[in-house]
């Protein structure tokens, strides 16, 4: 998981960072002279308005870590029931010669990830920009 986190992150930093600097500061300099502070403006005011493109960057994670193959093979193995990931079963089903295990795993993660992928264009469309 730790492997998994530290890969996918970027990815949400990088959507996180540009969602937030996309929010007008005139709505932040505004909530200032209201007499709002700076965390208080973050969780008021930026925080909702990125909100959209924070949560494309939890999606874009997740899908990205639900994919991940060799960093978790190297630093957890492969135990099935502990540290075994779909990519990793889907790899030690082709090994086996249980093709048809190892397609219906490649098609239950395809479409996990093209439903993700669905959802963050949906948040992105929807995104508003002042």
């Amino acid at each position: 998981m730790i492997a998994a986190i530290v890969l996918a992150l970027p990815l949400m930093v990088l959507s996180a960072r540009a969602a937030i600097e996309g929010v007008n500061p005139q709505f932040e300099l505004a909530s200032y002279t209201l007499g709002k502070s700076r965390s208080a403006t973050f969780f008021l005011i930026t925080l909702p308005l990125a909100k959209r493109g924070i949560l494309a960057g939890i999606v874009l994670s997740f899908t990205r870590a639900l994919g991940e193959f060799g960093a978790t093979f190297m630093l957890a193995g492969n135990i099935p029931g502990k540290t075994q990931t779909m990519p990793l079963a889907i790899y030690e089903a082709v090994i086996s010669g249980e093709d048809q295990r190892a397609q219906i795993l490649a098609l239950v993660m395809t479409g996990v990830s093209v439903a993700a992928v669905y959802f963050t264009n949906k948040l992105s469309r929807g995104a508003i920009r002042y």
